[in-house]
């Protein structure tokens, strides 16, 4: 099984570097790969900030990517939970971490936005401190 960059995941889904995602998609076609929460949740805020993709398109291909049958990460189900709440509109990077936090009762944040978009998909309660 081979771990995968940030760079890599980026040039599979965005084909911006030719040799790069000729590299990346062998790597891909030819072995199991691992990838990482932390590479993942870079990859989303590459892709939304440095490419100007929308939501909608970044969390089709990171949903399309992790079902190949040779992917794997750590905790997919948390993956998948971050996923569908970031489709529901929370940040991407607010919905990785209360997916993670589905054990906790309760989410202290000072982000009021991200209170008041968690309302409800969970049922970890988002409040502040």
């Amino acid at each position: 099984m081979i771990a995968i960059d940030t760079n890599v995941l980026v040039r599979l889904l965005t084909r911006d570097d030719e040799p790069q995602s000729r590299q990346a998609s062998a790597l891909f076609t030819k072995n199991k790969i691992f990838i990482p929460e932390t590479v993942i949740l870079e990859t989303e805020w590459v892709l939304r900030f440095a490419y100007k993709l929308p939501q909608a398109a970044i969390l089709e291909a990171l949903r399309k990517t992790l079902g190949l049958p040779n992917v794997q990460t750590a905790r997919p189900g948390v993956i998948a939970q971050a996923l569908d709440l970031a489709g529901q509109g929370l940040d991407f990077a607010d919905a990785l971490h209360l997916a993670a936090s589905q054990e906790c009762g309760q989410f202290a944040t000072f982000d009021t936005s991200f209170i008041k978009k968690a309302d409800g998909p969970t049922d970890c309660k988002v409040r502040t401190p």
